[in-house]
């Protein structure tokens, strides 16, 4: 079985990994997903942030099976913002990629023209598609979709067998944020960093995006905060915030193995920020979450799911969750996640 999937965790035909680690997140879903469906197979990945070789689209063509693996790659105007990386001819050569929980870029209007032409070459029309929310389902259905199905994101299946005794229902001592280096607003993303302060006895903060951390640095530069500390490569020796320094304001580099690091040490921690894939990634871990929504993607996803949000600017409910009890309660269909596999195990039987 010869596989070829669209992977967002890789940033260029050498391989390397993407530069936003909320992309790696995602690709470890997908590659969970894959590696139980299909055993043994042979997988090649193809980057969607850099356009195609010939010699890629020539070896996906003559694939069994297209995939395309997560994150918001869709949009209304597909030729303007181009977030996967693909020509139009490239996309009808294909002409049978399967969508595995991908999103809707934004909210916009109906898709153009263009979009409507190049989805259609690309995308199978033999398959049911799997989109992360309602509303990416509903701009494909207004595209002349029918085959598409809400699956929820790959990163978040998991959770059908979620209990919500898994998350504590009380504050930590310790806090994680999270801010995004592309969608600033450095008025609330203080007061966000001042409230974690208030009342957490240490806040860390975790760089999700390449420049998340030079962001954060510019708010501590630009205020009274504390001297942060910032933790690099050493911090899977650190097991218990006791092995910091005083300062009640870390900051972990811009790496996930320090994230997986901190996923799994002993340190008692509550997640409060706007990057939703590493607040997921939290909440599987069994850490208490809330994130907070800057765009379509975690709105619409709590819509569905139940996934714990706000507003970004909604205090009296950060406050109100960081100090009162709040269950958890994350609910995933998995009726329409067993529907898209199904058809695929087809392929192997």
């Amino acid at each position: 079985m010869r596989i070829c999937l669209f992977n967002p965790g890789i940033r260029n035909s050498n391989g390397e990994p993407s530069e936003n680690l909320g992309d790696l997140i995602i690709q470890e879903a997908v590659d969970r997903e894959i590696s139980s469906l299909f055993q043994g197979c042979e997988l090649s990945s193809i980057s969607t942030h850099t356009y195609p070789t010939k010699d890629q689209i020539e070896a996906a063509c003559n694939s069994d099976l297209i995939l395309v693996g997560g994150t918001n790659l869709l949009g209304s105007k597909m030729r303007e913002y181009v977030q996967w990386k693909i020509s139009l001819r490239q996309k009808i050569k294909l002409r049978k990629c399967v969508l595995l929980g991908v999103g809707w870029r934004n909210y916009e209007q109906d898709p153009d023209l263009y979009t409507n032409v190049s989805l259609k070459a690309v995308l199978s029309g033999k398959h049911l598609h799997s989109v992360r929310d309602t509303y990416t389902k509903t701009k494909l259905n207004n595209a002349g979709f029918s085959n598409i199905i809400n699956t929820g994101c790959p990163t978040m299946w998991p959770f059908i067998k979620f209990n919500s005794d898994d998350v504590p229902k009380r504050r930590s001592e310790y806090a994680l944020l999270m801010l995004t280096d592309y969608s600033t607003n450095p008025k609330a993303d203080k007061k966000l960093i001042e409230l974690a302060l208030a009342n957490y006895k240490k806040v860390f903060v975790w760089s999700q995006g390449k420049d998340d951390m030079r962001y954060v640095i510019s708010l501590m530069a630009d205020s009274d905060f504390p001297l942060p500390v910032v933790v690099q490569g050493a911090f899977h020796r650190i097991s218990s915030p006791s092995d910091f320094t005083d300062s009640p304001l870390i900051i972990l580099d811009h790496s996930i193995s320090i994230f997986q690091a901190f996923l799994t040490s002993k340190i008692d921690f509550d997640y409060i920020g706007t990057r939703l894939h590493g607040g997921v990634k939290c909440l599987l871990s069994g850490r208490r979450s809330l994130i907070l929504e800057i765009d379509n993607r975690a709105r619409e996803i709590a819509q569905d799911t139940g996934l714990p949000t706000t507003d970004r600017e909604n205090f009296d409910y950060m406050h109100q969750w960081i100090n009162e009890e709040f269950t958890t309660n994350i609910k995933i269909n998995p009726e329409p996640i067993s529907q898209w596999k199904t058809q695929l195990k087809q392929l192997v039987s």
